[in-house]
């Protein structure tokens, strides 16, 4: 098979797996839309402001997730020095359960 065939048989393979992310993405950002509409969760900007006050550091990530029953916020945080810091607020009242920082030892609760 000439290379030329070969690489356009490749190229929609190497495309799904970013295809099927951006799907899981979308479906993400409808579920989180949902729960906000519904009363469930907090918008996130509520959230990132919240983390803010108290964490200042540049937004690595933000997810919201289901724990045990209950919808929770996670958030990643680059701190001075290089430290990452997650974050997990309760989604429904925007309380802050717990702060992981990595490398350390211990998880701190607020």
């Amino acid at each position: 098979m000439p290379m030329r065939w070969t690489v356009a048989l490749l190229l929609p393979l190497l495309a799904m797996p970013a295809a099927l992310a951006d799907a899981d993405q979308d479906q993400d950002q409808d579920r989180a839309r949902a729960a906000v509409e519904q009363g469930r969760a907090l918008p996130l900007r509520t959230i990132l402001d919240r983390a803010a006050a108290r964490f200042p550091g540049q937004l690595l990530e933000a997810e919201l997730e289901e724990e045990h029953g209950r919808l929770v916020y996670e958030i990643k945080l680059l701190m001075d020095g290089g430290r990452v810091v997650k974050l997990h607020y309760d989604a429904r009242t925007g309380d802050l359960l717990a702060v992981k920082e990595r490398g350390t030892e211990k998880d701190r609760r607020p």
